[in-house]
């Protein structure tokens, strides 16, 4: 049975109720890799109905009953590592080792912390004469994104099932393939009818049809600021939670005690990871005026280390950007700092020299004196850094809090008592201090225009709990 031409609702594999294929891109060669079946609102319906039906029973059942499917789940995936990992590079163009080991490891390891958190969750406390109850908040519409896209599955999808919540998924139409494999490890394991669906489609038709229905309770959305505006639009009516994680453009305030060697360097290999598709990427790299001549020539000599091309070759560190319209996107954003009179000092518009075909681009380095500039300002998305220099540590943090974005911010110092102290003054959701490794008990998620709720750890499993106070319980 060819599922990907198929949606998985009610425990079965499904037709659409309606007709409608989309060709998949191969990024890395501008070829069809593939063809999935598109989504209506007849068919979110039907999947919200299934859903819906599921929900009293899956939500009365022992958190142990819960997890023990879960676990298993985990299993499947972890059996279907490398078919997870060639699924996400021939859509999003990944390199092998990194699809393998970041895209479907970091997404495994992930999945195991959120068991960890869901076992141990304490679902009721007391205080004074009221007892506080933490409940399934109900049917959930999750709407996941290409960059990361079974890790973000597993964000979502992990801890609504751990609470007690039925699901309705709709994975990006650009990297669907790994949802369907996920869909097709929970019909083996077992979840009864209706616990979980899937429903590809677009946003216009599938994500704004879950953010409408009168019966889902609460959207999560991981995407873009301007898409989580219209999700929340089409959510206000039915007065449904909405939890965001949107876009970024985050600060890397490089101190002048750092060793600035190893800090840009270091700093310019994070900003590229996964070519630059990392909604938290350090893309702004604050390094003291002094030196900001030295801080050019260390990120240009690391951007022109990076090794481009095809994603399925061991010594390629960056392939592809995902798909047509974010090539464009971030040419334009290129041009737009050549034109705006930004020092280019790596990189430039158009593909690299080697590369006739695919959607890749340049590791890209600018320099700029100040901020008026749209590429210091619009998340870009892509392998491209600006560096930008700053008098004092109060003109960093300054700088770093203008935008509208908060998702993330970067501080590099040996001294930890002054890293600390400037991480607290950041306007961001997330600080990371030396280039840590992701921690899976991290809450994650946004100030100001990058979101709304979190992600991971104790809180992401929160956001699909009710409270109730029962007031008199002693």
């Amino acid at each position: 049975m060819d599922t990907t031409k198929k949606f998985y609702i009610n425990g079965e594999w499904i037709d659409p109720v309606v007709p409608q294929f989309r060709d998949l891109i191969n990024p890395a060669t501008e070829e069809i890799c593939g063809r999935i079946a598109m989504g209506s609102a007849e068919d979110v319906d039907k999947a919200v109905n299934a859903a819906e039906a599921a929900l009293a029973s899956y939500s009365a059942q022992p958190i142990s009953y819960r997890l023990n499917l879960l676990k298993r789940l985990k299993e499947k995936l972890q059996s279907k590592t490398d078919e997870l990992a060639e699924a996400i590079t021939k859509t999003i163009g990944a390199p092998t080792n990194f699809s393998r080991d970041v895209q479907v490891g970091g997404a495994l390891a992930n999945f195991e912390a959120m068991l960890t958190i869901a076992e141990t969750y304490q679902s009721v406390s007391r205080i004074g004469k009221t007892a506080i109850r933490k409940e399934p908040i109900g049917v959930v519409g999750l709407i996941t994104p290409w960059n990361y896209p079974l890790n973000q599955i597993v964000f979502k999808v992990v801890p609504a099932l751990a609470a007690g919540c039925t699901v309705v998924l709709k994975p990006s139409e650009v990297t669907p393939l790994d949802a369907i494999l996920f869909a097709e490890a929970a019909a083996e394991v077992g979840f009864p009818p209706g616990v979980f669906n899937l429903v590809n489609g677009d946003g216009l038709s599938v994500g704004e049809a879950i953010s409408r229905h009168p019966k889902i309770r609460m959207v999560s959305f991981t995407g873009s600021t301007r898409a989580g505006v219209q999700i929340a639009k089409a959510a206000a009516d039915t007065v449904k939670r909405v939890t965001q994680e949107l876009g970024g453009k985050s600060a890397n305030i490089i101190l002048d005690d750092a060793d600035l060697e190893s800090a840009v360097t270091v700093g310019v290999q994070v900003c590229f990871a996964n070519s630059g598709q990392t909604c938290d990427a350090p893309t702004l790299m604050m390094v003291p005026a002094p030196r900001f001549e030295e801080a050019k020539i260390i990120a240009a000599a690391a951007a022109n280390a990076h090794q481009v091309g095809d994603p399925l070759a061991h010594t390629t560190h960056l392939g592809p950007v995902s798909n047509i319209n974010q090539f464009e996107k971030i040419q334009n954003l290129i041009q737009s700092g050549i034109d705006q009179g930004a020092q280019l000092i790596a990189g430039g518009t158009g593909r690299p020299d080697s590369l006739a075909r695919g959607f890749y681009v340049k590791p890209t380095v600018f320099a700029v004196e100040h901020q008026n500039y749209d590429i210091v300002r619009e998340e870009i998305f892509g392998p491209v850094l600006v560096l930008i220099p700053y008098t004092d540590v109060e003109h960093a943090i300054l700088m770093a809090n203008s935008g509208v974005y908060g998702l993330a911010g970067y501080v590099v110092s040996p001294n930890m008592d002054r890293a600390r102290a400037v991480a607290e003054k950041l306007d961001a959701g997330m600080v990371c201090i030396n280039y840590p490794d992701w921690d899976s008990y991290a809450p994650f998620g946004g100030y100001k225009q990058s979101g709304n709720g979190r992600e991971s750890g104790v809180l992401g499993f929160e956001e699909y709990l009710e409270t109730k106070s029962i007031i008199g319980y002693h």
